[in-house]
Parts: structure tokens; C-alpha cells; sequence
């Protein structure tokens, strides 16, 4: 998957940032070594913190459209992977003579890793692997691992160019170690207040020459200090400050009632979130 973008990790931090994503030396280095080495990348952190984000902007320097196969429980292999229309086979069969096979490209339904592995090149992201169940776990690192995907009754594909994989975890429980040492693993952590606030520039054009990107990368980091049932994450600070630049405010304290909804999506942070927003100094 040969690209000038991802020749040094300074390249690729240069890069993402004409994309608007500041990316830190580390996270940078992650990703030029999974590219570089043909690996996985895992990213765990927590949510908001661009991690989702991060796979997309990968997927536009190369020039695709990013595969994704968001998990959750209970998600087993043909949603993953693939599936026959059983419906289609049965009415084919019906109207066809007898031997003629059913396991054909018409009938097959590629689901998102098989799609990447068809694509070339491809990059798919594996979103919060943490929600899925061990047997999805140890599944997904049997085809991680693996040179070909075999298609029972149909045909084995060789997989010359793999996908880039990007798998995000929000932490909620431990991934199984097998799975993280098959990968690069990095942490995403929430960014500087400095970093925070030109992110919200680049992404906020309406409050670039304004103090409010300042006002709200400060807010937001005393509100990553409090016990909130969840705190906001840097998507949700961009979508402050769009709310705040939406509805005309100039200052954080004036944008506090009119625009929590978009910063806050849980009842019992509301009046904490708040009072911090309306102490913020403008």
C-alpha cells in the first residue's frame, strides 16, 4: 500500500493536519509502523477522543472510502465476514436443473471484512471491538492472522494486499491480550488545551478569529476532571462550538443553556455541566 503520505511518521502528522486532525509524535509513529510492518492498529481511548475519526481520515489519503464493522454483542462471523441469500438459492434451485451449484458470486452477500479483502487498497475499521464477545475476539484473530479466506463450497481467496485494519476500543473491558499483540497498540489520550483549541478552529471556521475556541478547550478540560457519567470527548467540543457559532453566542457562559444539549447526552451531568459552562470566564 505504497504512499508518499505515509513515507515518515512526520509525514503523516503533516498530512492528517492538512486534513484537520492533529495527531501527537506517538500516534503518528503508530501509525506509520502498522502501515510499515503490515499490522493492525489498535486504538484505545476514551470516547470522543477521535479514535473513529483518525481510520476515516486514513481511508481519505488513500483515497477510499473506509469499510467499517461496528460490533457490539452477540456479533458473530456472517456479519462479519459473509452470508448467502438463502432465499435467492432456494428459488434458484427450484428453477434449475439438478448439480448445478448454488454457491455462486450472485448469491453470496460480502459483509465488511470480506468487501476490504476485495478492495485494493482498503481500509477497514473494526469500531469499539470491546462490545463483541470473546468468540468474536478469538474469530477475528484467526482471520487477522491468516493469508487466505476460505469460502466453504465457493473458493479460497489469497490475500495479497491486506486491508488496513484499524480497531478502536473505548475501554469498557479488557481485550484479550492474543488480540492486542497481533497489533500496534496505542493510546489515544484527550489532547492538550492548546491542541484542543486549534482543532476546534481548523473544524469551526465561524470561531477562528474568535476567543471562543480557547474558552470552550478550557471548559471542556475541567469538565474531564469531575465525575460525570460521561465526560465530553473533542467531538463533542467541536460540536459546542459549532452550536455556539450556530445560534450567534460569543462566549462560552452565553452558549451554556441553549447549546447543552449537544455536550451533554446524559440527565445527571446537566446541572454540573452547566454551572461549569456559566462560571467560565469569557
Amino acid at each position: 500500500m505504497p504512499n508518499a503520505s505515509f513515507s515518515t511518521p512526520e509525514r503523516i502528522a503533516e498530512e492528517l493536519a492538512r486534513l484537520n486532525y492533529l495527531a501527537d509524535p506517538g500516534l503518528a509513529a503508530a501509525v506509520f509502523l502498522a502501515m510499515k510492518l503490515k499490522l493492525p492498529l489498535f486504538l484505545e481511548g476514551d470516547p470522543g477522543v477521535g479514535k473513529t475519526v483518525l481510520a476515516r481520515k486514513i481511508a481519505e489519503l488513500l483515497g477510499v472510502t473506509p469499510i467499517r464493522l461496528q460490533c457490539h454483542s452477540g456479533i458473530d462471523r456472517s456479519q462479519a465476514l459473509y452470508e448467502w441469500d438463502f432465499t435467492r438459492q432456494l428459488l434458484h434451485l427450484r428453477g434449475t436443473p439438478d448439480g448445478e451449484s448454488i454457491y455462486r458470486k450472485e448469491f453470496l452477500i460480502p459483509r465488511p471484512i470480506l468487501r476490504a479483502v476485495q478492495q485494493r487498497p482498503s481500509v477497514l475499521l473494526i469500531d469499539e471491538i470491546d462490545r463483541a464477545d470473546d468468540e468474536f475476539e478469538a474469530f477475528l484473530l484467526e482471520v487477522l492472522e491468516g493469508e487466505t479466506l476460505t469460502i466453504p463450497d465457493y473458493q479460497t481467496i489469497t490475500i495479497d494486499e491486506p486491508p488496513f485494519v484499524v480497531l478502536t476500543s473505548n475501554g469498557t473491558r479488557e481485550v484479550h491480550g492474543a488480540l492486542k499483540r497481533r497489533c500496534v497498540y496505542h493510546w489515544v489520550d484527550h489532547p492538550t488545551e492548546a491542541d484542543e483549541a486549534e482543532i476546534i478552529r481548523r473544524n469551526v471556521p465561524e470561531v477562528a478569529d474568535t476567543p471562543l475556541a480557547t474558552q470552550i478547550a478550557a471548559a471542556m478540560a475541567k469538565l474531564r476532571h469531575l465525575s460525570l457519567v460521561r465526560p465530553p470527548g473533542v467531538a463533542e467540543s467541536i460540536a459546542f462550538a459549532r452550536a455556539a457559532a450556530a445560534l450567534g453566542r460569543r462566549t462560552v457562559a452565553e452558549a451554556a443553556d441553549d447549546a447543552l444539549g449537544v455536550l451533554v447526552k446524559q440527565r445527571e451531568d446537566q446541572e454540573t455541566v452547566r454551572d461549569v459552562l456559566r462560571a467560565e470566564a469569557p
